[in-house]
């Protein structure tokens, strides 16, 4: 228990130095010129559904000053039942591309479509992005809340993406913000179990634990603060992680932060862990 404790402060230490070195490099930086796409269909074909054809878009922002740049692709929080597609701020002008995705919500659907469509609109990323000028090497998934179990199920239950003909260990680097890595409560309801009973089934982050998945940074708030069993959840995600030897697993904890509240400090974090992974 003393370890976990100390491993909280160090990182609560780690989160201010990262934050004070992003807000001094970006007060002297210019402004990068941008495009913004807007309502870019993800998934085709002739028998999408009305539905399909409302949700299943996203929004690009993209530099047009330099080439070959970094690309996030974005979900949304709201417990896969609510919630619309937004650029982050704290991910814009930073000379990246930013993709804001909207899925398919319940009560409209079921499971497993909100990860078909995050797989779907990933896969469109890597299929689309170096027309706009980015990098189909430096993509990156992150989103907040049910978009970090998003982002989770889709890179490390490589089946998802596969279906489009991609491989999962492309994807640069995974950072979900205080998602489930147990089965979302939305799809535990939906197979008439309680949401506050714990299930870790195929449709969990830690069903999938494997050495060979992408980075992935885990962020959460504070643990009395959080949805109660966040922080645990993604504590023993990165333990597992670390006994089927994953070599680049991290885990913060956001002292101070509620679940609501943990995003907007994240996105340093998270902005920070791209910058790592691009000096490699």
């Amino acid at each position: 228990m003393h370890r976990i404790v100390d491993s909280r402060i160090a990182l609560v230490a780690i989160l201010f130095v990262c934050v004070g070195s992003v807000t001094a490099q970006d007060s002297t930086a210019s402004k990068h010129a941008t495009q913004t796409f807007k309502d870019l269909l993800y998934r085709t074909g002739d028998d999408l559904t009305e539905y399909e054809k409302q949700r299943c878009r996203l929004d690009l922002i993209h530099p047009t000053d330099e080439k070959g740049f970094s690309t996030v692709v974005w979900f949304h929080g709201g417990g896969l039942t609510g919630g619309n597609k937004s650029f982050p701020e704290g991910l814009l002008d930073q000379g990246i591309a930013v993709a804001a995705v909207n899925y398919r919500l319940h009560p409209k659907v079921k499971s497993p479509a909100y990860v078909e469509d995050a797989a779907a609109a990933v896969a469109w990323v890597f299929k689309n992005i170096e027309q706009y000028g980015g990098d189909p090497k430096r993509i990156y998934v992150s989103g907040h809340s049910a978009g970090g179990y998003l982002t989770s199920m889709v890179g490390l239950d490589q089946r998802w993406l596969a279906e489009h003909d991609i491989d999962a260990n492309q994807i640069a680097g995974l950072i979900p913000y205080s998602g489930h890595t147990i089965t979302h409560f939305t799809v535990r309801k939906e197979n008439g179990i309680d949401g506050r009973q714990p299930v870790i089934d195929d449709m969990a982050p830690l069903f999938h634990v494997r050495k060979d998945a992408p980075p992935l940074l885990l962020i959460t708030g504070d643990r009395e603060l959080e949805m109660l069993g966040r922080y645990e959840e993604n504590a023993y995600l990165w333990r597992m992680m670390q006994v089927v030897g994953h070599p680049h697993t991290k885990l913060m904890e956001l002292d101070g932060y509620n679940h609501g509240q943990m995003a907007e400090p994240s996105h340093p974090l998270l902005l920070r862990f791209i910058q790592e992974l691009e000096k490699e």
